[in-house]
């Protein structure tokens, strides 16, 4: 017999929705990480025995429910042009579009399982792990396509706060979102054989077995790393007119920098660090800007980490030299280390495909005039001996530079970004949860910072070692704790990945089962 819709389409249009907005909430600023499992379990249900259509249409309406509110600070990223709502809604619709072609599978998992087998272990373990992993292949698969893709929604990432964070350091963050979705599959279809089964004992079993998986992997301890000493960091927030549409006057943000500063003068730490955009010339190219860094690092006596634009020794102002997003440790014989931004975001810091999108928004396209150059470098710089792995702002969802920064000896994380293009919005919490689970997953200390807040120095088992707030300037001196040791989510957080996409082959492979039945 097909498997019959669990809701009709209307309830399944309103669960969906409820199941977006609750998994919104999740995340920060509400950060209310329980809810991410109504949410998953909402969605799946509205998900249960619809077709084709019915499924596009409800994974359409949880996913926008979810989108829209998550990424509403993108919107602030154009200032009061009275078109900013424009690359928000964009976004978030392309992504629930993107997302309900992937809700596909997962209705026909819901439809194709239970006829290729009537075994109750097809229905409570078998489909289950299949949902949750064709869940987690979804997830994989947006935040790498299109246009490098787009991780911001995560469900694992929706628990940094939450006693599950460390499994991140044996699974990796993929893997935490494959377990949310497990516990909720394993649920629904609990009740639903708790409601047929004719034994009271089959009934408690199944019930019970979720929530007992559930409470054994919040028990799980993080994955031990080694500690291997200190080292002293002045993190500068200089909250300066960083935003790309700020009225600023040359060198405004550099000296704001360097104002914010000042308390380091009478510090004797190992290296300072500024954000993202610190510095808003490039001193490779302008010797003034290059005199001023001098003068800094031989006032503070310490190397400084510091990020500009810049076009790697050319001419940036030519239009013919490429641009990078380049974090520099800048000594007293200039720059003597380089990286450079790995994944510049799409439409934000370039533009793809540029001449297709001027012919649909000339106007809106216009206004984007940076077009940087991904970085090809090794994300780790050595500071007297310490290896300190960096991510330049959205690169902090990216799990394979992360992995690529303890492969090259990153002892420490520090995280340079600019959130004043969000100025009172929620997406620097947001991005302080991902720093945090980063913490939590590498075994790692993290210094966080923004030119604009909220910055932070998080240990490595995600306590909260100084922070500044949003949209005041300070410093935070702290003495960093080192590790060392490659946590098992960093090994083999790209095998889960890589290992969920056998959920199609299940999908597939019951198809064809069901069919062979069907005409038996």
């Amino acid at each position: 017999m097909p498997e019959r819709p669990l809701l009709p389409l209307w309830a399944a249009a309103v669960a969906a929705a409820a199941g977006g907005l609750a998994l919104d909430a999740a995340f920060p600023a509400l950060g209310i990480w329980p809810l991410a499992f109504p949410a998953v379990a909402l969605s799946l249900a509205s998900l249960v025995g619809r077709r084709i259509a019915s499924a596009l249409l409800v994974g359409f309406v949880f996913a926008l429910a979810f989108y829209l509110p998550h990424v509403s600070w993108a919107a602030g990223f154009l200032g009061d042009n009275p078109f900013a709502w424009v690359p928000w809604v964009a976004l978030a619709v392309v992504e629930a579009a993107l997302m309900a072609i992937g809700a596909i599978p997962l209705a026909l998992a819901y439809r194709w399982l239970p006829r290729a087998s009537r075994a109750g272990a097809v229905r409570l373990v078998v489909l289950p792990v299949a949902i949750a992993m064709l869940w987690t292949w979804r997830e994989a698969t947006l935040g790498s396509w299109p246009y490098g893709g787009f991780a911001w929604g995560r469900v694992g990432m929706s628990q940094s706060e939450s006693p599950l964070a460390p499994l991140s350091s044996w699974i990796g963050v993929s893997g935490i979102t494959f377990v949310i979705v497990l516990v909720c599959a394993l649920a629904i279809e609990a009740v639903r054989m708790a409601r047929s089964a004719h034994r009271a004992g089959r009934r408690v079993l199944a019930l019970v077995a979720p929530a007992a998986l559930l409470g054994v992997l919040m028990l799980v301890p993080p994955f031990p790393t080694v500690p291997a000493g200190e080292i002293s960091v002045g993190a500068v927030q200089g909250n300066g007119p960083a935003a790309y549409l700020d009225a600023r006057e040359p060198y405004d943000v550099l000296n704001a920098q360097i104002t914010a500063s000042e308390p380091l003068r009478d510090a004797d730490v190992d290296v300072v660090l500024w954000p993202e955009g610190g510095v808003d010339s490039d001193p490779l190219y302008n010797e003034t800007t290059a005199l001023y860094l001098d003068t800094v690092v031989g006032a503070l006596d310490a190397p400084l980490l510091m990020n500009a634009a810049s076009a790697r020794g050319g001419d940036p102002t030519s239009g013919d030299d490429p641009i990078y997003n380049t974090s520099m440790l800048w000594t007293e014989d200039g720059a003597t280390q380089l990286h450079s931004k790995r994944h510049p975001v799409p439409f934000g810091e370039y533009v793809p495909d540029r001449p297709l999108f001027e012919a649909l928004a000339p106007d809106l396209i216009g206004l984007i005039q940076r077009e940087y150059t991904p970085g090809d470098d090794s994300p780790v710089f050595d500071v007297g001996g310490v290896g300190i792995g960096l991510a330049i702002c959205f690169d902090v969802i990216s799990d394979s530079l992360i992995a690529e920064g303890i492969a090259d000896g990153a002892e420490v994380f520090m995280f340079q970004t600019n959130n004043a293009d969000f100025r009172g919005t929620d997406e620097n919490l947001q991005q302080l949860a991902f720093a945090r689970m980063r913490a939590i997953e590498t075994g790692r200390s993290v210094v966080n910072l923004s030119t604009t807040g909220t910055s932070q120095i998080i240990a490595a088992d995600g306590s909260v070692v100084d922070a500044l707030p949003i949209d005041e300037a300070g410093a935070m001196i702290a003495d960093v704790e080192l590790r060392e040791g490659t946590t098992a989510g960093v090994v083999v957080g790209p095998w889960v990945q890589a290992a969920m996409a056998f959920g199609l082959v299940l999908v597939a492979a019951a198809g064809l089962l069901a069919r062979r039945r069907r005409r038996a």
